[in-house]
């Protein structure tokens, strides 16, 4: 990125003040409000709908498998090995779990056309569809249906621990904040240490706003 390592300016540093107040109480709010609702049946089915045209059984060859069209990588990142060699060999409650865990590590960002397309904003849940031999869930290629290859541009990313990576960065920012003598509210460091210190999972619109203006923090 250009500029990357040029003196911070004044308003740059202004900016990245700024943000680091927001983060702090965004870690607050996730704190005193708890976990978002959790991703009903009906969102999965829905996500299902847009990814692959609802079908749970498809491979069209395309580099992703199952309903919620998983990569190899990230089907067997999350334990899908447990229930089948490849997504779209397992059951629909069976793709629904491991995409609950990937949900919960990278919100719903891992399917950004859909999820932005459909507006979805719930939480992950722990689930576990039970295991079993490869399922008789036979897969059926039918032109007619969605262009899935064209939905499904953007590959799901690994595994990455985005709670700490958001945490890491809000504690840099307090630092650097109180360097420069600025005072940040009490209450907000009190909720936002308690938060740390529970190991809560953040709201994924918290992490995904990370994601998109961690840019303006400093280094």
């Amino acid at each position: 990125m250009s500029g990357r390592h040029r003196k911070p300016t004044s308003t740059g540093r202004t900016v990245a003040k700024v943000a680091v107040t927001s983060a702090i109480m965004g870690g607050a709010g996730v704190a005193l409000a708890g976990h978002a609702a959790a991703a009903p049946d009906a969102d999965w089915d829905k996500l299902a709908q847009c990814e692959s045209g609802g079908n749970w059984g498809i491979n069209t060859g395309n580099g992703f498998q199952g309903g919620l069209q998983f990569s190899p990588s990230t089907w067997h990142s999350f334990g899908g090995g447990e229930y089948a060699s490849s997504p779209e060999h397992a059951s629909r409650d069976q793709q629904i779990s491991v995409a609950e865990k990937v949900l919960a590590t990278q919100g719903w960002g891992a399917w950004p056309s859909c999820s932005s397309h459909l507006g979805l904003h719930s939480g992950a849940t722990e689930r576990n569809a039970p295991a079993a031999p490869e399922q008789a869930v036979t897969p059926h290629w039918n032109p007619a249906q969605p262009d899935v290859a064209t939905q499904s541009q953007t590959p799901i990313r690994p595994p990455v621990d985005s709670n700490q990576q958001v945490f890491q960065t809000v504690d840099k920012g307090i630092t650097a904040a109180q360097q420069h003598g600025i005072a940040l509210p009490q209450p907000a460091l009190d909720a936002y240490n308690a938060a740390k210190a529970s190991g809560v999972k953040l709201d994924p619109s918290v992490v995904n706003f990370f994601e998109a203006n961690k840019g303006l923090l400093p280094n």
